[in-house]
């Protein structure tokens, strides 16, 4: 497969040597001042750059017929005019908050979690996110996903960066230099606390959630997720 990569920070390289291990070549990379190759050379590409970026290198790949995975965080505000754009070109789109396999089985046991614990109201929720100083947005994508997870499957309405009330989930965002990503849900009464916790130990978990992804989506359109991908109900 000819991948294009656009965004080529750290996760960016670790995607190019992790895809050429498998067989791969990278046919088209772009960085934030920098280009080199042809996007239209390539099956697929692998976004993640900015949310400053992210919409502007979606629509390149609609426009290129490009299929598309995108693991950007903090550009969900314009995500609904992503998908019609993506609808009216007749693209190809998986878009995760995060691509690791070990986060989106985390995913599906969160939920599983949400839907035992939902009617046991002594115990109240809370999420916690630790990442590494870089990272730009706060709370991460995936601590919003897992958010998003307990809120359908509970009476919870929202989330929230302040404090918890009946109706929010309070996520609690750290930042710390050297951590790849911690995500823990706790449920905590006064009798006892359950937890659920993630720990990436390195970026090679989410490269290669994304090259999986890359190669599930070819000769598929319209929009995906990861439980697409790893066939989670």
């Amino acid at each position: 497969m000819k991948l294009a990569l656009l965004g080529y920070g750290k996760m960016g390289k670790t995607i190019e040597s992790l895809a050429i291990a498998k067989g791969h070549s990278i046919v088209f990379k772009r960085s934030s001042t920098t280009s080199e190759g042809d996007l239209t050379d390539a099956d697929a590409a692998i976004e993640f750059s900015s949310p400053e970026a992210a919409v502007t290198n979606l629509t390149s790949c609609f426009e290129a017929n490009i299929p598309v995975v995108c693991g950007t965080t903090g550009w969900l505000d314009e995500y609904e005019q992503v998908l019609e754009m993506c609808s009216n070109r007749n693209g190809s789109l998986i878009y995760a908050s995060n691509f690791s396999v070990g986060v989106n089985l985390f995913f599906s046991l969160n939920e599983y979690a949400a839907t035992l614990l939902k009617d046991w109201d002594e115990y109240s929720v809370g999420i916690e996110e630790i990442h590494h100083t870089e990272k730009k947005d706060a709370p991460s994508g995936t601590a919003i996903t897992l958010a998003e997870g307990i809120i359908k499957n509970t009476a919870k309405k929202e989330w929230t960066l302040a404090e918890a009330s009946e109706e929010n989930i309070q996520i609690i965002a750290k930042r710390i230099a050297g951590i790849k990503g911690t995500h823990i849900i706790e449920y905590a009464s006064e009798i006892d606390s359950i937890s659920l916790r993630h720990e990436a130990h390195s970026r090679d978990g989410f490269a290669k959630g994304a090259i999986l992804a890359a190669e599930w989506l070819q000769d598929k359109k319209g929009v995906y997720t990861m439980k697409d991908v790893l066939q989670l109900k």
